[in-house]
């Protein structure tokens, strides 16, 4: 027998699919090559699971350059036979000149391409071999699965700079054993050849394998073996099945291939979260290994990754009793489940991978999964009026929905469209998003927290120089605008402070009393967001000396490092406000917590019936410990310490720190 070589597809006399219509099939999709290509290879790994085993799918992608090992066997055997002409068959090119880069996609876990290898015999229910590597457009075979092989397939295609992959895969065989298989293609543009004959059309369609028979067949068994292994490819194991799809030169996207490794990693947890958790006892779905030239790239936790920790908590609420049916009423069908959860979070940080899902510095996103829970997309609702607050949702279609919305989504699967149904499915698809917009409205919905006659809309966020005022999870307008986490500008004095400490009304705000305990004297000002107040450093009060000699002594006194601001401590958000205590000695310091109540100029210190308070977390140094206590004692001197809170949801959040000197023996 001859070695492998590469056979190119004449165009039959009832004709055939020409390469560019079959790699345009993909459309003109938003999101990158990259991004499709995890989504897309992710749902045909899910689709060929070991349905009757526990274990998890294993889905990674490794990128390398070959080695000088093995690049004499990438350019030996994969240009025997290849047509002439850098533009017909640009693999030539590629192999030719400079390192050769490839990207490989591995799942073990699943089924492999099994299967018959010619597709006029591919009749029976086994047929993964034929519908990857030759035929185009086969409808979904697995109920529920998340895509096809048909469209999927050429996301590998397109990302190779040369159209041309390889694909290495090892399945079971009718008769009970195991076959490995090894097969190369190329779906490049169609072409005119002159021959002896005269010219010839070709389809641009080629196969790399067995060319010994009427039709092109991969290589199989120990040939095929032998051949990865002088490939470097990753081999199986004795009863491991799987598939492994190599991409010859990919696309990058101008990106570094450490920095291409990093994305994807970002990318997977981004796309395929739902299959990363462990629900009810039960372990993740899937396993995800990123590496780049033998160094793994971490795949980010998503119960650790914001905000993608608050897309987990919808998806355990919507499968929880705190999830919401949906429903379309004219015509009655049950479309699916709804999650949502709502949080105070500081703004985000956008990367890459959130910019390519349109989600920038806020999070007002609605993840849409069929019953597959393969990520579909993240469905923007109306933004929260502020950027410290967040929501995210999780809707489930139905089992008995989810033909309907497979049918509305393009060939790259990331939306659902009801304008491309016929009613009453495009129905059911627009009722979809009018149910989860009126949830949003419920969510966003602010009443039944302050008291009979007060405003039940939030104010933004409104800071004094001893009492933060800061927006609770929900609130519209007048937000401050914050000075960055550890800033020490000070802000202007005001005019309305009487003698005793106590603040006079200014700008039409109420008066805020100072106790002799309280952090210096209290000054009033400028209106809510401007932060027009003022600790000048100067206040203190000459105080009876300890021996009674009445020397002078100055008062303890609190200083605040910029305004209040929210952050994260582990998946909670927090509302911090940093100080020091600028005098020396020993100081005890304390919390005053109140919820302002908007359009009253009142302040609650008692919550109403089924409301929250402000609750003190703690009080955290400058090395991040945190002392978890009512009250502290703490140092006097120029070190930073933080008052840790979380704030009540669906107010404003008043902060205040008191202190007092704390007498030594």
């Amino acid at each position: 027998m001859t070695g492998p070589r590469w056979f190119s597809q004449p165009y039959p006399p009832e004709g055939a699919s020409a390469a560019e219509g079959i790699r345009n099939q993909l459309g003109r999709p938003e999101l990158d090559l990259l991004t499709i290509l995890v989504r897309e290879s992710a749902q045909n790994s899910w689709d060929a699971r070991l349905m009757l085993s526990a274990a998890p799918v294993d889905y990674r992608i490794d990128m390398w350059t070959v080695g000088p090992a093995h690049t004499g066997a990438w350019r030996d055997l994969l240009v025997e036979g290849a047509p002439a002409g850098v533009e017909t068959f640009p693999l030539r090119e590629t192999l030719r000149h400079g390192p050769i880069r490839v990207l490989a996609v591995s799942d073990r876990g699943t089924r492999g391409l099994g299967g018959p290898t010619r597709a006029d015999n591919a009749v029976g229910p086994d047929r993964d071999f034929v519908s990857f590597i030759r035929n185009i457009g086969e409808p979904r075979d697995t109920a529920l699965g998340g895509g096809t092989y048909g469209f999927g397939k050429g996301i590998f295609y397109l990302l190779s700079k040369s159209g041309t992959v390889l694909v290495h895969s090892r399945c079971r065989t009718a008769q009970g054993g195991h076959e490995t298989r090894l097969i190369g293609c190329t779906l490049w543009k169609s072409y005119v050849a002159a021959e002896p004959s005269g010219n010839r059309r070709y389809t641009g369609r080629h196969w790399w394998g067995n060319t010994s028979g009427d039709v092109v067949e991969p290589l199989v068994g120990q040939e095929a073996e032998a051949t990865a292994q002088r490939l470097g490819l990753r081999t199986f194991g004795p009863e491991e099945t799987g598939t492994t799809v190599v991409v010859i030169d990919p696309n990058l996207d101008e990106l570094e291939p450490s920095d291409a490794a990093d994305y994807l990693a970002e990318t997977i947890t981004w796309h395929l979260w739902p299959k990363m958790i462990s629900t009810d006892g039960r372990p993740p779905a899937m396993n995800f290994t990123v590496t780049c030239d033998g160094v793994q790239h971490s795949v980010p936790d998503p119960r650790e990754t914001r905000p993608l920790n608050m897309f987990v908590a919808a998806y355990e609420t919507m499968t929880g009793p705190g999830g919401g049916d949906l429903h379309c009423m004219k015509p009655k069908r049950y479309l699916g489940r709804l999650g949502m959860v709502k949080r105070i979070m500081p703004p985000l940080e956008p990367t890459r991978a959130s910019r390519m899902l349109d989600i920038e510095d806020l999070v007002h996103h609605v993840c849409l999964m069929r019953p597959a829970e393969l990520v579909v997309t993240y469905q923007p609702g109306p933004k929260p009026p502020s950027v410290n607050q967040g929501y995210a949702g999780v809707f489930r279609a139905d089992e008995d929905m989810d033909e309907i919305y497979a049918k509305a989504e393009p060939p790259t699967h990331d939306a659902w469209n009801p304008q491309s149904l016929d009613r009453p499915e495009s129905t059911f698809v627009q009722t979809t998003f009018t149910r989860i917009a009126e949830a949003q409205a419920r969510l966003l919905s602010l009443s039944g927290v302050a008291r009979p006659g007060a405003s039940n809309v939030a104010l933004g966020a409104a800071s004094s120089l001893f009492s933060g005022l800061v927006g609770g999870a929900w609130g519209i307008g007048g937000a401050t605008a914050y000075s960055k986490p550890g800033s020490t500008a000070t802000r202007a004095s005001q005019p309305g402070e009487s003698e005793d400490g106590t603040a006079r009304p200014a700008s039409g705000r109420p008066a805020l009393k100072a106790t002799p305990s309280d952090t210096g004297r209290l000054r009033s000002g400028g209106t809510a967001g401007q932060g027009g107040f003022e600790d000048d450093g100067q206040s203190f009060a000459e105080t009876q000396g300890s021996d009674g000699t009445g020397t002078p002594r100055r008062r303890p006194r609190v200083q605040y490092i910029g305004d209040p601001y929210y952050d994260e401590r582990g998946d909670a958000s927090v509302l911090v406000q940093a100080f020091r205590l600028p005098v020396p000695g020993p100081q005890r310091v304390r919390i005053d917590l109140a919820v302002t109540l908007p359009g009253t100029g009142g302040r609650e210190t008692d919550p109403p019936i089924g409301a929250s308070m402000p609750v003190l977390l703690g009080w955290e140094d400058g090395d991040g410990r945190l002392y978890a206590a009512e009250t502290y004692v703490i140092e006097g001197s120029e070190s930073v310490w933080r008052a840790l809170v979380r704030p009540a949801p669906d107010t404003m959040t008043e902060i205040g720190i008191k202190v007092e000197a704390v007498k030594t023996p």
